[in-house]
């Protein structure tokens, strides 16, 4: 469960405090991590310890130990010298890595306590009985945030955002798929939805940076029970896509902010269809030439205000007027009609979300 990594980082920091040479090897005298050569040479003698009843013994002038974990043989550790020293140390480093041992399988469980979790994939029983054996607080309030990847199982991404909160024993960092990390986070009190935000653009900031990754980061609402932790990262999932549809320009998405985007992607292509169909007699909005979509957009930018939206766009006022006449008439909407502007927004943002939704993979 401990990487060889680890396992040479601990045993060369005790060399370097008490001078004496360790080695750590599986049941099969494989050599795992070590501080001097020719480790390999000891396999036989220690396939032939590991048979026998005793926890330590001198063997070949190396002191040998078992590592247990949870009564189960798990590592044989070799300190170099028969003397009180090195069996000193050899207890001292055994008794390390059985910690160690111990602190892996603890956040192993936890995360997947909390993959279930956001999956829900726990009963409500499971999911209180778990939490109060793993020491996990169930009336904290927490938000989950998603942190969309360009490249799959980006290791730096996950290091660095491990890296912010990971010393924090009440945030998690996890990951259900390949390119999203996710963080439950506490909420803490007097946090507020746009403290929230900034710690977002933070994590964004520092994975462009650190990691020299793009990212998109979406979050859910607060939730102040661990039950409804799931609840939050659907949020946080639904905040992600429909900000690709809809909020293209933005970077972070947060759930409470979606607006008329959050609706639309609820609705059932068939009826987004019939809608279309209905308001443009089966001619799609996005049809229409550059110049006559960047006039609506900069028209609806401008809150329908002819003035400002030709000072804009560097025409005159009657040659606005001569295209939203124009338009008028191939669509029968008037956008200086407050009614009829809502109506062409919203089937922009309807054939916006089906076309996405076509050329998803589900």
């Amino acid at each position: 469960m401990i990487s060889n990594q680890i396992l040479q980082t601990t045993i060369e920091g005790l060399k370097g405090i008490t001078r004496i040479d360790l080695c750590v090897c599986d049941t099969e005298g494989k050599v795992l991590a070590t501080t001097f050569p020719d480790a390999e040479e000891y396999e036989n003698s220690i396939l032939i310890f590991v048979d026998s009843p005793a926890d330590s013994q001198v063997i070949q002038g190396y002191q040998f130990f078992k590592v247990f974990d949870e009564h189960q043989l798990e590592y044989i550790l070799l300190a170099k010298g028969g003397s009180d020293d090195a069996y000193m140390v050899g207890k001292l480093a055994a008794f390390q890595i059985q910690n160690l041992l111990v602190a892996y399988k603890e956040r192993f469980d936890k995360d997947n306590f909390i993959k279930n979790l956001l999956l829900d994939n726990l009963l409500l029983v499971d999911i209180y009985n778990r939490a109060k054996k793993l020491h996990i607080e169930t009336s904290v309030k927490r938000v989950v945030y998603i942190i969309e990847t360009k490249h799959e199982k980006d290791t730096n991404a996950l290091e660095t955002v491990r890296s912010l909160f990971a010393s924090k024993t009440k945030d998690f960092i996890t990951a259900v798929d390949e390119k999203n990390i996710i963080l439950v986070k506490e909420v803490k009190p007097g946090e507020t939805y746009e403290d929230l935000e900034k710690t977002a653009n933070m994590v964004l900031d520092m994975l462009n940076t650190e990691a020299m990754t793009k990212v998109h980061v979406a979050f859910g609402t607060v939730v102040g029970e661990i039950k409804e932790v799931s609840r939050s990262y659907k949020e946080a999932k639904m905040a992600l896509d429909v900000g690709k549809i809809f909020y293209s320009d933005k970077n972070v998405i947060a759930y409470n902010k979606l607006g008329i985007g959050r609706l639309i992607y609820q609705l059932p292509l068939p009826l987004c269809r019939m809608f279309i169909k209905e308001i443009f007699d089966g001619k799609s909005p996005d049809e229409f030439d550059d110049e006559t979509l960047t006039t609506i957009n900069k028209f609806f930018e401008n809150s329908l205000n002819v003035s400002e939206t030709s000072r804009q766009l560097y025409i005159h006022r009657n040659t606005l007027v001569y295209r939203l006449d124009k338009l008028q008439k191939s669509t029968g909407l008037d956008l200086r009609i407050f009614e009829d502007a809502i109506t062409f927004k919203i089937a922009l943002m309807v054939v916006k979300y089906m076309k996405y939704m076509e050329n998803s993979d589900f």
